[in-house]
């Protein structure tokens, strides 16, 4: 099987101080990869290189078989890249039902959009009980489902989410855990994760990617991560 996204030898940052070096890894159609290190790894940053918000200094990435050098950020949402990115993202001013045909602004077929956003609407049934509710109204909880849902409307190959625990209540962060293995095996969806809770990234995720200062420490199966002590106890602080 082609991997679906391929990088290498990518290299980022803010202005003349790269975060990221020689970053090296590849995520196959249907996998969730979590993507681990302590804060300042680079985690982040990396979710914001691949998705266009910053621009590499080095190396390449390749969706689908293509370069996506120098291709704008809506482009790459067309082209099947969603990002959910760190505080969500949600304009508190507009409704939950607004926020979510954001989502699909870019789309031409008006008829898909609606039914992507009906099946958003059947994924969370909160959001649907809520659709009036502006954004400031909704609990922490529903923001992430509504950016969470929003990314979903343009229908992604790969999703990348950054921190969709932060600020929840385990019980909320563990529905949406479960939500993404459900949409793999319906969607063959891609994920990569950036997760500051370790076991549960671990327990939703197929592999694990550690970074430690912008760089990949290792790469392996979620299981051999959570059973490797000495890693665990040098870069992921458990």
């Amino acid at each position: 099987m082609s991997a679906l996204l391929e990088v290498d030898d990518l290299t980022a940052g803010y202005g003349a101080a790269p975060v990221l070096h020689s970053v090296r890894f590849a995520i196959q159609p249907g996998e969730i990869v979590a993507v681990l290190g302590a804060n300042g790894a680079g985690k982040t940053t990396l979710l914001r290189t691949l998705s266009g918000l910053v621009r590499p200094t080095r190396g390449s990435v390749v969706f689908d078989g293509e370069d996506l050098r120098g291709v704008r950020v809506e482009h790459l949402v067309r082209r099947g890249i969603a990002h959910v990115p760190e505080g969500r993202g949600v304009v508190t001013e507009l409704t939950v039902d607004e926020n979510l045909r954001l989502g699909g602004l870019w789309r031409r077929d008006r008829a898909d959009a609606a039914r992507a956003l009906d099946e958003v609407y059947d994924l969370f049934p909160a959001l649907a009980q809520r659709r009036a509710s502006a954004g400031h109204q909704l609990s922490g909880g529903e923001r992430q489902m509504l950016a969470l849902g929003r990314a979903l409307i343009g229908r992604p190959r790969l999703l990348l989410l950054d921190e969709p625990s932060l600020g929840l209540a385990p019980k909320i962060t563990a529905q949406i855990l479960a939500l993404l293995r459900d949409l793999r095996e319906r969607t063959g969806l891609a994920v990569l994760l950036v997760e500051q809770n370790v076991r549960s990234a671990l327990s939703v995720a197929d592999e694990g990617i550690v970074l430690a200062l912008g760089r990949v420490v290792t790469r392996n199966n979620a299981a051999q991560l959570r059973d490797d002590a000495d890693l665990r106890h040098a870069y992921l602080g458990f």
